[in-house]
């Protein structure tokens, strides 16, 4: 009987022994997610657009050295374009709807396969897409541009009306209601001290009615952030560099 007990506890434990890596082996492993799931815009590139472009999207990926063509630097795309980047047509490059790109492969079937087609909607591929170009946009590197003096940008912009010399007098002045006023005595009228806050406002439209609104002051783009033209880093500098100028220029009580 003992022996028996025996037997029948020996045989239990090697079932459990056989069983255990037959039941280790059933495990799912925890899946990974695929970034091509993700519709955020960082998560598209890396996972459809990294292989070939790098990930930092220089050109340097793991299979660029076995295409005809080296990938293009995809961070230099708003220098190229003045700065620019020009959303629009990197969205239609990406749904090969604009200039086909032969490494991209055809609009029928891009080389990313059923990415921007028949496996999503719609919607899904409008939001992919323009997360990917909202991606794109961030890592552009721009070069600097050069910093424009206050006196050339008054000249170009204030002159006309406001005169050379900023007293009131130029040549626009026969076609206004109002005469310009001096732009030297801001300090004179202001116990001595430039307002340049004041002055800031005035320039941009928010304060003078002669100017335009803050949507379009009378001389266009040239002080405000446009999708087309400065960014609004570049437009804040030119407007410090002519408060600087008017400052420079004051007159200034004698004690």
């Amino acid at each position: 009987m003992r022996t028996q007990t025996l037997t029948c506890t020996f045989a239990i434990l090697l079932i459990a022994l056989v069983a255990s890596p037959l039941a280790q082996s059933q495990i799912v492993p925890p899946s990974t997610a695929f970034l091509g799931d993700s519709l955020v815009g960082k998560d598209s590139f890396e996972a459809y657009c990294a292989t070939c472009h790098g990930a930092d999207a220089r050109g340097g990926g793991p299979v660029a050295p076995a295409l005809k063509r080296t990938p293009p630097d995809l961070t230099t795309i708003a220098s190229r374009n003045r700065n620019v980047f020009p959303r629009d047509r990197v969205s239609a490059v990406l749904t090969g709807a604009g200039r086909i790109v032969p490494a991209h492969g055809t609009t029928e079937m891009p080389i990313w396969g059923p990415l921007f087609r028949a496996f999503e909607s719609d919607a899904r591929v409008r939001v992919r897409i323009d997360n990917l170009v909202n991606y794109l946009e961030t890592v552009q590197v721009r070069r600097s541009q050069p910093t424009e003096s206050g006196a050339t940008l008054f000249r170009t912009y204030c002159a006309p009306c406001h005169g050379t010399d900023a007293r009131g007098a130029g040549p626009m002045t026969t076609e206004l209601r109002r005469l310009p006023p001096s732009l030297t005595s801001f300090a004179l009228r202001n116990g001595g001290v430039f307002p340049g806050e004041r002055v800031r406002r005035i320039i941009d439209g928010r304060d003078i009615a002669s100017h335009g609104t803050m949507e379009m002051p009378v001389w266009g783009d040239a002080f405000r952030r446009t999708r087309e033209g400065l960014s609004e880093e570049a437009a804040a500098a030119r407007i410090d560099a002519i408060v600087r100028y008017l400052d420079s220029i004051q007159e200034r009580a004698t004690f």
